[in-house]
């Protein structure tokens, strides 16, 4: 099987590359080792002139790795308009975020087309496409419009929402319509697929059978393939990072002090706020902490030209501030605050060295720093992780402190609590831990995904009088429904 794996964010896979974002993580160990044509944007636009989309293309691990510049003239409206102003707020119900025109719909949908066109230059007779996340939602439909036959799967990395929240998004029958081209469709828990399920029921009215919805153009299967980690080679990376540069500066400059962190892009739905509020009032109830724990938190900016995202970031700001201002000491700094990425090395070496590791989103598809955090720690004396039960992780990382990310006081006495922890509770909750990330891998859920993959499709196939390649294009009938 030829696999062409797309995604809007990839990694070249330099040991130093800051990770911004899970998914790119995730991809990284599965192209490298299986393979596959890894293909996603390259950060450029380009005019309309070019007739080479593919900036670059280059061998990664055993795989391949295609970058494309995206059309200019659409960019802004696909990326910064529909995906993130209104997909990425309403996927992670935040209803009241949700900002989108019929222009950013426009130019979502045809940079969706665009990418399928690219991707054609690497169909064969034995291709298979796995479409990753909220940016390409309409990929499969312009696909099979273009004549593809061979499967074709999706997963999405956020979580999927309630119909009262996704009802929200501008043309959302019309993108829901479009993702039933994919023959699978993926999800990070047992909520989000029956949330998906529950809209093509109810909203579009048609039947489902075991998690297979059964329309006129053809059979598409929901099901939940939970994301995993590599834990044996995060770990190898956490203790080889023990000697690193900045790790050594970082154990060097705690004095005895204890270490909680948290890693995470600068967004609305990490929760960074109410953590911050958390430590301020453990702080303040527990005086006795101070100077005995702080936190480290590296919160990488993105989408910045959002403003919601703008706000944020001063508001971040302005707290930990604050909170440094009424805790801190002329030696002592509670909260260490660093905009910035690292490599996934050095992270592996901060979880390594923190007794704490703090995850607390509000709202997240699963959240594989908590899952790295884990893998990271050292058997004989392992940390303790402080978990959001609105996490997807929190399905299986059951042995953590689960918290409730809305509850200040209660995260406080939580956070106060693993760092009270003794040794023989903490072992006893890492092990359980690990066992789950064991039996459920990066390479667990390649697997499981590409072998439902082709079932699904080949049952399709069979159940069906016709290919699935009729699905509506970009003609005049059709834009009437996004103007």
């Amino acid at each position: 099987m030829n696999l062409v794996v797309v995604s809007n964010r990839v990694s070249r896979g330099k040991p130093n590359e800051p990770m911004t974002g899970g998914l790119a993580a995730a991809l990284l160990p599965v192209v490298e080792k299986t393979g596959a044509i890894w293909v996603g944007s390259s950060g450029r636009v380009r005019d309309g002139n070019s007739k080479e989309p593919f900036a670059e293309v280059e061998a990664l691990g055993a795989g391949a790795l295609a970058m494309l510049d995206l059309p200019a003239a659409h960019y802004g409206g696909y990326y910064e308009g529909f995906a993130n102003s209104a997909l990425w707020p309403a996927l992670h119900s935040r209803a009241d975020l949700i900002r989108a025109t019929h222009e950013d719909y426009a130019s979502y949908r045809e940079v969706n087309a665009f990418m399928a066109r690219a991707l054609l230059r690497f169909r064969k007779a034995d291709s298979a496409f796995w479409i990753q996340d909220y940016h390409f939602l309409a990929l499969g439909a312009e696909l099979r419009d273009l004549g593809i036959s061979q499967p074709i799967g999706f997963f999405l990395h956020t979580p999927w929402p309630a119909r009262a929240v996704i009802s929200g998004v501008p043309h959302h029958r019309a993108l829901i319509e479009a993702m039933l081209a994919y023959d699978l469709i993926g999800f990070q828990t047992e909520e989000d697929c029956e949330n998906f399920l529950s809209y093509v029921k109810n909203d579009l009215d048609l039947a489902v059978r075991d998690g297979v919805v059964i329309s006129s153009s053809g059979r598409t299967r929901a099901a939940v393939f939970p994301i995993g980690i590599d834990p044996e080679r995060f770990a190898q990376q956490a203790t080889k990072a023990m000697t690193h540069p900045d790790v050594t500066r970082l154990r060097r400059s705690l004095n005895g002090e204890k270490l909680a962190i948290g890693v995470d892009r600068l967004d609305y739905s990490k929760g960074l706020g109410n953590r911050i509020k958390a430590f301020d009032r453990m702080w303040t109830i527990q005086p006795g902490l101070k100077r005995s724990v702080s936190l480290l938190q590296i919160a990488t900016p993105s989408r910045g030209a959002i403003e919601a995202y703008g706000h944020l970031q001063s508001e971040i700001a302005k707290l930990v501030s604050d909170v440094n201002g009424a805790h801190g000491e002329v030696d002592w700094t509670p909260i260490r605050y660093l905009n910035k990425g690292f490599g996934q090395g050095v992270l592996a070496g901060f979880y390594r060295t923190a007794q704490v590791g703090v995850v607390t989103p509000l709202k997240d598809g699963m959240n594989l720093v908590a899952k790295e955090y884990v893998a990271a720690q050292n058997p004989a004396d392992p940390g303790v992780l402080v978990l959001s039960k609105f996490a997807g992780a929190a399905n299986e990382l059951d042995a953590a402190l689960l918290v409730n990310p809305h509850d200040i006081d209660g995260m406080a006495r939580t956070i106060a609590s693993a760092i009270a922890m003794p040794l023989a509770e903490r072992r006893t909750r890492w092990e359980a831990m690990m066992a789950k990330l064991n039996s459920g891998t990066i390479q667990q859920w390649f697997a499981d995904f590409i072998e439902a993959l082709q079932d699904t499709h080949s049952v399709g196939d069979t159940a069906l009088p016709e290919p699935r390649t009729m699905w509506p294009r970009r003609t005049a009938d059709f834009a009437a429904r996004y103007h």
